[in-house]
């Protein structure tokens, strides 16, 4: 099995038709942020180790995928959206309402659990931020490797040619984020999604080398489409032409069962 051609598209089309599902994606894309801001900064606003902060991104992004991802892809990141735009897998409508959502999503998620919980409990909100001695340009390293991680899985995950995936792409993808935390959280707060850094800037009204949180990640996952559909992943295969032979019998073939057909009728 091969991965079909990339159709780009700008999407007017799906605007106002109903089989392409935009809003009901749209929608889920802001749930699926919403899921992820809201329960991993409260992870963040316990006082137990970057580990156990690992493990809450990744289940949160396990848990907004098995429940969106049917509906809109459970893309989750705008790196990933501008990823499969380039890719030619969704429209640049759509990439650009998705991206929109899921910061929506993420603001949300965070600012509920701002007024939820007393800000004695805070501890930041997980707000994204480089570490003492980490320059901008090397945080902006580190968030590209981390994108380019992430895309590359959701890549190999997603895979057309490797249709077992799809039943643990949810969780390869979430223990993809766990690694990428527990390998950098200490360093960048590790944003690996633009969405999710928007959330709790938003939130704490601190800005500061935001940028980095935005240019790393999609950089990087430009690069990971790139590498994916021009090295790994499996070529498209034209199909193959029916020869005369294969058409003369195909042809006999419907002869003999109209025949067939005739001869029960006058049964």
């Amino acid at each position: 099995m091969s991965t079909p051609a990339p159709k780009y598209s700008i999407g007017f089309e799906e605007l106002q038709s109903k089989e392409h599902l935009l809003w009901k994606s749209i929608l889920a894309e802001f749930l699926g942020n919403f899921i992820l801001n809201f329960f991993a900064i409260g992870a963040c606003t316990q006082p137990e180790d970057g580990t156990f902060k690992a493990f809450s991104f990744g289940f949160s992004i396990y848990m907004g995928i098995t429940i969106v991802g049917y509906l809109s892809g459970g893309h989750i990141n705008p790196a990933v959206s501008v990823a499969m735009a380039l890719a030619g897998r969704i429209s640049l409508i759509r990439m650009l309402l998705y991206i929109v959502a899921q910061c929506m999503g993420s603001a949300a998620g965070t600012c509920v659990l701002k007024n939820l919980l007393d800000e004695a409990y805070h501890n930041g909100l997980g707000h994204t931020t480089l570490a003492e001695n980490i320059s901008e340009l090397q945080g902006l390293g580190i968030e590209f490797i981390l994108g380019l991680l992430l895309v590359l899985t959701v890549f190999g995950a997603c895979d057309a040619a490797k249709p077992d995936n799809k039943f643990i792409a949810p969780f390869s993808i979430g223990m993809a984020v766990t690694l990428g935390h527990l390998g950098t959280i200490r360093y960048t707060g590790t944003g690996m999604n633009p969405a999710r850094a928007f959330g709790t800037a938003f939130a704490t009204d601190n800005w500061q080398s935001h940028w980095v949180y935005w240019a790393g990640p999609i950089l990087g996952g430009i690069v990971a489409c790139m590498i994916y559909s021009q090295i790994l992943e499996k070529p498209t295969v034209p199909p193959k032409p029916i020869e005369a032979s294969d058409k003369y019998r195909i042809h006999a073939y419907e002869r003999e069962m109209k025949k067939l057909e005739i001869s029960r009728d006058f049964a």
